[in-house]
């Protein structure tokens, strides 16, 4: 975890502090210190870098490391990683050069060097084929932080400043930083500038060079003066530059580097000159996927090479040629004749680099795998086996030997010996006690555990980092910061600013000064609301839930006012005022008459003086907390819209309620009853009422001429045009055998023509007697008495029996189930046989379960004789 803190020059004047502040400059004497340190560490190098044309925030990024050390050196914060103790300034200490720049004890490092550097120089000469002496020269320890790499050379063996100048610096100077010479720092900057360090010795890395230099930009079209440790920069312009094609310039944003390839896209031909394509620049020089095909010089091949440039040159079959296993020359061949195989073995060499082949001369490639057998050895040694040649052998034999780590086995299946490190993770508690080494599984001490803490103030600014498994027994650092938290009473503007700290913030001393609601003011000292604390100071929250408060304090009430003040009367009646204490709510009343105006607004009070708490409300009306006399009349305000009902209320003010009576109206046709609101039903206009008590649906009102209703929708008034009504009627003679179909209005002109009103014929007869009778009608009424006299007797002899039966119903069903019992012979015959059947059935199976389960019985002792007697023979062959 690295920390960046921002360097600020001391400011000329400081604002004012409060008392609790002041108190406490005792015991800041170590922050001053501190501050007046880093004021001379840096004068030198603020007095180049103020004078050069950079920002300030890389000044104040070069200084973090040195700034973040003051800090950590100011409050004792100061801890070596390996043994977790304190560093005084009196202890011999080392510094690591390479990255992290983390003090150690002399006497840790010396000891961790060795036991790092003795342990590399084992392994390497458990594995490597080197002696211990050499092993030992070449051995190596690490940084125990950032894991740096040096050799045994330097293993540190005295005790040097930061600068590494003088030997074992004093350290009984407070004006110079311990473990340092006090001196120029005097080492060569980085990036190898030619310059040197112009800070006091100090620790962490030199920052960079101040001193202003010429330089240019990358691509070098723009000149300026720049601090020597950042003169590489951008003019962030087209760098211009010529790229290899030496035909475009480079069209980026000046880079550092070698500009990257031309992507310039143009039409370019390949080797062969055979295909063109569209491609970058910096790919124009490419190759076809097509062969070469050219004629070459002997006229009889042609070139089987890929795309290519140049000439295909000679025929590669002209010449001396031999067989195919090169043991016999043919000079004299043509370049299109094929050379013969020679008959005798092949004998080149295998792929296995030991056997030849034993195949008699023939093209194309020898075998792939050596089939000879060879008598091979597994790599652990413990199998020998004659296996082909191309085959490797192998067991299955566990390596049982040990790891470099001493706890684990190797357990690799067939091991030549050379067990490679142990995979397991350490997972071992470090010294810290708060973490485990992440590290493979290792033998001696684990290294220390590399995570850093950070310890801060309240609002964070000032900070500083300790070692992990230190940090309980640090303070917090003093920040010269002031608190962020606003104060929360009437005083937060004039009040004076404090520093940073935890917990609550000092108590506001100035004088209260709060308006009563009387328009008095209070005297005593500020006693409003605080602003919610700052947590306490803490490393590791507890898993339960936080008690800290996030909620402000409310602050204490004023007393009540001690001005004297003139009092009314509980009636407020003038002339009846008495001296008496702002504060006293004490009420009083007099002998006049209340004469206030009753709740219902028409009324006065007629009673004596009694108190009454008057509240204006939104409404304008007034609230009591004890009311007048009550008035009982009934309220007699006519309302509006009018109706007939009165007012349920008693005498009130205002508007009286909307009449919510229900009035109940039917609808015209008389089929449906409506039920409106008083209120609603009287706001509505004549020609809105008419509508609103329609019921929507036909008449239901039956028609004065005939027996059929309105087909009208409900409508006021009468039915219009009962004469004309258009309902089908059917009509019939007087014996009803004739019967038709006619319109109510036809049926309707009949009867007048007859001389008859239609409201005066019934409903059953409306229709009859409008058709006249034929012979048709005659002779059917002739065949329906003959009918009916031939039905009589019928009916009568069906009667006479049923007559005859008086017995009670059990009787009769009593009868009927005897009648179905009766079975003939041939049916009992049949069940008998059934029965028969069913038993020789159930007997055979009876005897077969019975054979059988003894059958399984004399198997199953026969089975248990034989487990008795195997068990015999292996007891004595045991003995």
């Amino acid at each position: 975890m690295n920390t960046t803190a921002n360097y600020h020059p001391p400011p000329s004047s400081q604002p004012p502090f409060s008392d609790s502040d002041l108190d406490s400059d005792s015991d800041s004497e170590n922050f001053q210190v501190g501050s007046d340190l880093s004021n001379s560490i840096f004068k030198t190098y603020l007095e180049f870098s103020s004078s050069s044309s950079s920002s300030s925030s890389i000044t104040a990024v070069d200084l973090s490391k040195i700034q973040s050390f003051l800090t950590s050196s100011s409050s004792g914060a100061l801890s070596c990683l390996i043994c977790l103790e304190r560093i005084r300034p009196s202890d011999p200490t080392w510094s690591c050069s390479s990255l992290c720049f983390a003090l150690f004890h002399l006497l840790c490092i010396q000891s961790w060097a060795r036991q790092s550097s003795d342990l590399s120089a084992a392994r390497a000469a458990a594995r490597l084929p080197i002696t211990a002496e050499t092993a030992a020269k070449q051995a190596t320890w690490n940084c125990p932080k950032c894991r740096s790499s040096y050799s045994k050379s330097e293993i540190p063996r005295c005790y040097l400043c930061f600068c590494g100048k003088l030997r074992d610096p004093p350290s009984d100077n407070p004006w110079i930083l311990p473990h340092s010479c006090g001196e120029i720092c005097n080492r060569p900057l980085p990036n190898n500038c030619g310059h040197f360090c112009l800070l006091l010795c100090h620790p962490g890395p030199c920052p960079s060079c101040p001193k202003s230099v010429k330089a240019r930009c990358f691509c070098g079209s723009v000149e300026d003066f720049r601090r020597c440790g950042f003169k590489n920069f951008s003019c962030n312009k087209l760098c211009k530059k010529r790229l290899d094609c030496n035909k475009h310039n480079c069209s980026e944003i000046c880079h550092p580097g070698t500009c990257p390839p031309c992507r310039a896209r143009e039409t370019y031909r390949c080797r062969c000159g055979k295909k063109e394509e569209e491609k970058d620049c910096c790919d124009r020089d490419y190759r076809c996927e097509n062969e070469c095909k050219k004629l070459l010089n002997c006229g009889k091949h042609v070139c089987e090479r890929g795309c290519h440039g140049g000439d295909c040159g000679e025929c590669p079959l002209q010449g001396n040629r031999t067989c195919p296993c090169g043991k016999r020359i043919y000079e004299g061949l043509p370049c299109d004749g094929v050379a013969p195989v020679c008959g005798a073995t092949c004998n080149k060499l295998l792929n296995c680099g030991f056997h030849r082949c034993p195949e008699r001369c023939h093209k194309g490639s020898c075998v792939e795998t050596c089939r000879t057998m060879v008598k091979k050895a597994c790599r652990c040694g413990g199998l020998k086996k004659e296996v082909p040649c191309y085959q490797d052998l192998s067991c299955e034999r566990k390596c049982l030997r040990m790891r470099d780590c001493g706890r684990h086995a190797c357990k690799r299946r067939c091991c030549d010996g050379d067990c490679p490190p142990c995979s397991e993770v350490c997972d071992k508690r470090l010294r810290c006690k708060n973490h485990k080494c992440p590290a493979p599984c290792h033998r001696g001490a684990c290294a220390p555990c590399p995570i850093m803490v950070t310890i801060s103030c309240a609002c964070g600014e000032t900070h500083f980092e300790v070692p992990c498994g230190t940090e309980m027994d640090h303070k917090p650092p003093k920040c010269r910061k002031l608190c962020k938290i606003a104060p929360l009473c009437r005083h937060a503007s004039t009040s004076k600013p404090h520093r940073c700290h935890y917990g609550a913030c000092p108590p506001c001393r100035a004088p209260c000064e709060e308006e009563y609601p009387c328009g008095h003011k209070c005297n005593l000292r500020c006693h409003g609301p605080r602003p919610p604390p700052n947590p306490e100071f803490t490393l590791k929250p507890k898993k339960k839930k936080s008690n800290h408060q996030t909620e402000c304090t409310p602050g204490t009430p004023c007393p009540p006012c001690p001005e004297l003040v003139w009092r009314p009367c509980v009636g407020e009646h003038f002339g009846a005022e008495r001296m008496m204490v702002c504060s006293n709510t004490t009420r009083f009343s007099c002998d006049n008459l209340c004469g206030n105006l009753l709740p219902c607004g028409n009324h006065y009070c007629t009673k004596t003086c009694h108190p009454l708490e008057t509240q204006p409300s939104s409404s304008g009306h007034q609230k009591r907390s004890e009311s007048c006399e009550v008035c009982n009349l009934p309220c007699q305000k006519v309302r509006m819209p009018k109706c007939s009902h009165p007012c349920s209320l008693p005498c009130h003010p205002g508007e009286c309620l909307p009449c919510k009576v229900l009035v109940k109206r039917s609808c015209h046709c008389g089929a449906m009853v409506h039920a409106f609101e008083c209120i609603h039903y009287n706001n509505l206009s004549e020609k809105d009422q008419v509508a609103a008590r329609s019921c929507g649906g036909p008449c239901h009102r039956k028609l004065p001429n005939c027996t059929h209703l309105c087909p009208e929708i409900c409508h006021v008034d009468k039915c219009p045009a009962p004469d004309k009504c258009s309902k089908k009627v059917t009509v019939r003679c007087k014996c009803q055998t004739l019967k038709k179909e006619w319109i109510c209005q036809d049926v309707q002109a009949a009867y007048r023509d007859t001389g008859n009103d239609p409201k005066d014929i019934p409903k059953n007869q409306f229709g009859l007697g409008l058709l006249p009778c034929n012979s048709d009608c005659k002779s059917k009424v002739q065949e329906v008495e003959s009918a009916l006299q031939l039905r009589k007797p019928k009916v009568l002899e069906k009667k006479e029996p049923e007559n005859e039966k008086h017995g009670p119903k059990r009787r009769k069903r009593r009868d009927r189930i005897q009648e179905g019992k009766q079975v003939s012979r041939f049916q009992e015959f049949v069940a008998s046989v059934k029965r028969l059947l069913l038993f020789i059935i159930i007997g055979a199976a009876l005897i077969a379960v019975t054979y059988y389960s003894y059958k399984g019985l004399l198997q199953l002792s026969d089975w248990m004789n034989e487990v008795e007697l195997q068990r015999a023979r292996r007891r004595r062959s045991r003995f």
